[in-house]
């Protein structure tokens, strides 16, 4: 669809609805407007569907939740898609997407390569005005953002990075093309996630890695293989229906739960079994499989973060390999930022060609012509550096827009000094714009297409009444907000998520504020909080017509 064609100009502007982004979220929303009779359209910046598993194209990029979970839950898809692996890779992925835009004959309602750059809304027409890079503007009535939590790029501000020579790449915008790693000398700076998957991949290939880490990660095993086609069929004969329905039913929407006990009401023996047993599946099952007290009691945290650091040692063989990457004092404790799950990871620093450089003792001083310098003087020279620096998470994907609210203050400002939401859904001033999978909703803590399907179905479920009853503007009252935000820190001060440096805080981006952008009280109870809201009348919001009358629904206690 082009921009500049008459009819599609027109249609543009009466919108009901955009959304932006198109990942999981941006196509679920797409489809159920859609059934619902809505006029939508989804702007995406990238140039193909996928969200995330556009952008990230990296050699190693796949997904950390189990095949059977990681797709949308309608039937219509899931029952002619079948995947290769347990944890599918990011080419895999991208040929899910094109099976569903194809099935549920997507294409004409998305317009790729168009981000959006700014949105004001207008209290004279209860609509958004959206611009474009290119300069067009679009009216609609809603604004759906599925900017994802991971979207914007954090990139440090080292001296003479524009200098390097070879090729340098944040992971998060690897050229669609790739780049040719095998013979080459390879840098990777940070070691989370996708640090982690570029490391793993790079090492067997490259003439000398050099890995530049700041914080060990407390990695697990993947437990990665091959899915036969015959094993998925009888799966959806059988339990898949019952494995979708059971992720809305536990705390991270994965189809296992936390142990709903202490770590301390099991004799030593039953935990070390248990442990093992967890271990033994690969996956999340020994984070998010765990006894409930492990991320809210430093004593049972340790317990788990020693049998941890016991699997790790036995795959390093240097002491001073092992020193690094399995600290004998825990770098944070366990579980309190997300553990990336690996393959051959530890083994790849059994490699003589594989250098690892602890940024704690010896940081960054400048990135050269050749390569990066550090501290100690050294020089290390490189083909390529791949930057896996991570992101400005969960808030960033939404404040790189300039968007301002009723009151003329963009948001970027608004959350400048903090963020502020209400039901991780809307914020206040800013009327008929939703987010999905961003602050203060289970993100981080969830399976992305479990968060994406009981947010999404609360958002098409209100705009339905709301077209029904003819209320054409919805906005969170302070109040609401208030109480909310509230809620999310009283929720993270229970547990020990503070006590890590990371994005689940906002703690990796200098100058940004330390807080909890997640809501950690898992999705059972997110999604009570979501019913029991549109079961009150959208209680802790102001609803109006066009013609200027007024409801303030009454906020109960969260």
């Amino acid at each position: 669809m082009t921009m500049n064609n008459t009819e599609d100009a027109s249609e543009l502007q009466n919108l009901d609805a955009l959304v932006v982004g198109a990942g999981f979220s941006g196509i679920y929303h797409l489809h159920q407007l859609r059934k619902r009779g809505f006029s939508v359209k989804i702007f995406e910046a990238g140039g193909g569907l996928g969200g995330t598993w556009y952008w990230n194209c990296y050699p190693g990029a796949r997904v950390d939740s189990d095949f059977s979970i990681y797709q949308l839950a309608m039937e219509d898809l899931w029952k002619d898609w079948n995947y290769s692996e347990r944890f599918p890779d990011w080419e895999e992925l991208r040929e899910y997407f094109h099976y569903v835009e194809e099935k549920l004959n997507l294409g004409r309602d998305i317009v790729l390569n168009t981000r959006i750059v700014s949105a004001e809304f207008n209290t004279n027409t209860d609509r958004w005005a959206v611009t474009t890079q290119r300069g067009a503007v679009v009216h609609p009535r809603f604004l759906v953002l599925c900017t994802g939590f991971a979207s914007k790029p954090h990139i440090p501000n080292y001296k003479g990075l524009a200098t390097f020579e070879g090729e340098c790449h944040h992971t998060a915008r690897w050229p669609q093309r790739g780049v040719e790693i095998k013979g080459k000398r390879v840098g990777v700076i940070g070691t989370g996630a996708s640090g982690v998957q570029m490391i793993q991949e790079s090492g067997p290939v490259a003439s000398h890695l050099t890995v530049f880490q700041r914080t060990a990660n407390l990695a697990m095993p993947l437990g990665q293989h091959k899915v036969d086609k015959k094993v998925q069929e009888k799966m959806k004969e059988e339990i898949l229906p019952s494995i979708l329905r059971r992720r809305l039913q536990t705390f991270a929407g994965f189809h296992f739960d936390i142990i709903p006990k202490s770590l301390f009401d099991v004799t030593p023996e039953e935990c070390l079994l248990l442990f093992e047993d967890q271990w033994s599946k690969g996956g999340f099952h020994f984070w998010l499989g765990a006894f409930e007290d492990v991320t809210r009691d430093q004593r049972a945290n340790d317990v788990a973060y020693k049998f941890w650091r016991n699997k790790a040692m036995e795959r390093i063989n240097d002491p001073e390999m092992q020193r690094k990457l399995a600290p004998a004092v825990q770098p944070h404790p366990f579980g309190t930022k997300r553990p990336a799950l690996e393959q051959k990871y530890f083994e790849v620093y059994n490699q003589p060609n594989v250098t690892l450089i602890d940024l704690n003792e010896n940081p960054i001083v400048e990135i050269t012509p050749k390569g990066v310098k550090t501290q100690d003087g050294a020089e290390h020279e490189l083909d390529i550096l791949a930057l896996a620096t991570g992101f400005d998470a969960v808030t960033g994907s939404i404040t790189q827009i300039d968007i301002k609210g009723t009151n003329g203050v963009p948001i970027r400002d608004k959350w400048g000094g903090g963020v502020s939401t209400y039901l991780g859904i809307t914020t206040a001033n800013h009327p008929n714009m939703f987010f999905t999978y961003g602050p203060h909703a289970p993100t981080a803590f969830s399976n992305g297409p479990s968060c994406i399907e009981v947010q999404g179905s609360w958002i098409v479920d209100c705009l339905s009444r709301l077209r029904s009853e003819g209320i054409t503007r919805i906005v969170p009252t302070q109040a609401a907000e208030d109480e909310y935000t509230i809620l999310i820190k009283g929720l993270a001060s229970t547990h020990l998520w503070n006590r890590a440096k990371s994005w689940y805080t906002g703690a990796n981006i200098p100058g940004k504020v330390v807080e909890p952008l997640n809501f950690t009280g898992g999705i059972p109870h997110y999604s009570r909080l979501l019913k029991e809201c549109a079961d009150h009348g959208f209680h802790g919001f102001s609803l109006s017509t066009q013609k200027g009358s007024e409801t303030t629904k009454t906020l109960h206690k969260l």
